[in-house]
């Protein structure tokens, strides 16, 4: 059931004039395709999911599985804080062609383990494609407990979970609880390295939409056993990494694509454009990794 072992990346969505910019959607996925990218995770929070409306998220997902065209898995973000919401959708992905469906725990309603097991229960019932719990406290105010994880990795289509909590206790936790086949993902760019030592099995990120490469190829080194090689490269990666979350996710990588013409530097409100002194970061660490001149 592993839907991929390596680097997948959370891609942004393109905006143009307020509308999702298809042509630079597909220069995006060809780009990170071509680049050796592991699979592309559509409408997920770097894909700025919440401001999307079902049609435009299921449009977009729809663009992106016949784009990919089955090369790398696409996995497509379906969460809601509504479960029979999120059931909907996950459907709609389902059909429309997904890998797999990445769902982030319900925000803001604040539900307890007991309510978040069968939150994930239902949508997993309701679908026969693989799904990656989505861990991330900081941004919705719940939090996946190691053993509400083991509980719901025995459900047949849970497949493993993208850990966002940036708690490696917690990760450490969750992996002497689950078995081998259980994937483990890193949902912070900065720990991916860590994560992969008790066990994972690749990230979920936020960096690789401007090195999909280096990404991809840092969790192989690890995962082939060369791991001094993934340590210093996870190293290197550190102060672009701290460049990419200088401003909530995803105005700055949004920022970093603008600067390599990749798309345009175009948010939906209430995210907005980053502040001048965090420009002038992103951009001083894009150019010592390299990227810009």
């Amino acid at each position: 059931m592993t839907l991929f072992k390596g680097a997948g990346v959370a891609l942004v969505t393109p905006f143009s004039e307020g509308k999702v910019d298809y042509d630079r959607l597909e220069g995006l996925l060809n780009w990170q395709v071509s680049s050796g990218i592991d699979a592309v995770v559509s409408c997920g929070t770097t894909g700025e999911a919440s401001t999307l409306n079902d049609e435009e998220h299921i449009r977009t997902v729809k663009f992106t599985v016949e784009t990919v065209k089955k090369k790398v898995p696409v996995i497509a973000g379906a969460g809601s804080n509504d479960t029979a919401h999120a059931v909907f959708m996950a459907q709609a992905l389902e059909n429309i062609g997904a890998d797999g469906l990445l769902m982030v725990t319900p925000y803001y309603n604040k539900c307890t383990q007991k309510g978040l097991v069968k939150h994930y229960e239902k949508i997993a019932d309701s679908v026969n494609i693989p799904i990656i719990l989505y861990s991330v406290p900081g941004r919705t105010g719940v939090n996946i407990s190691p053993s509400s994880v083991k509980e719901l990795s025995g459900h047949p289509n849970i497949c493993g979970i993208k850990e966002a909590s940036g708690n490696m206790s917690q990760v450490v936790e969750i992996a002497r609880y689950v078995s081998e086949d259980f994937a483990l993902y890193s949902g912070n760019d900065d720990m991916i390295v860590p994560l992969l030592s008790v066990g994972g099995v690749g990230a979920i990120s936020t960096v690789a939409n401007v090195i999909p490469s280096d990404t991809s190829r840092m969790i192989h080194k690890y995962l082939k056993g060369d791991v001094k090689t993934a340590k210093n490269m996870q190293l290197a990666m550190k102060p672009l990494i701290d460049a990419m979350f200088i401003e909530v996710n995803p105005i700055p990588v949004k920022a970093a694509l603008s600067m390599m013409d990749k798309i345009k530097p175009e948010y939906r409100m209430p995210l907005c454009e980053a502040e001048n002194l965090s420009l002038y970061e992103i951009m001083t660490q894009m150019k010592d990794y390299g990227l810009i001149q």
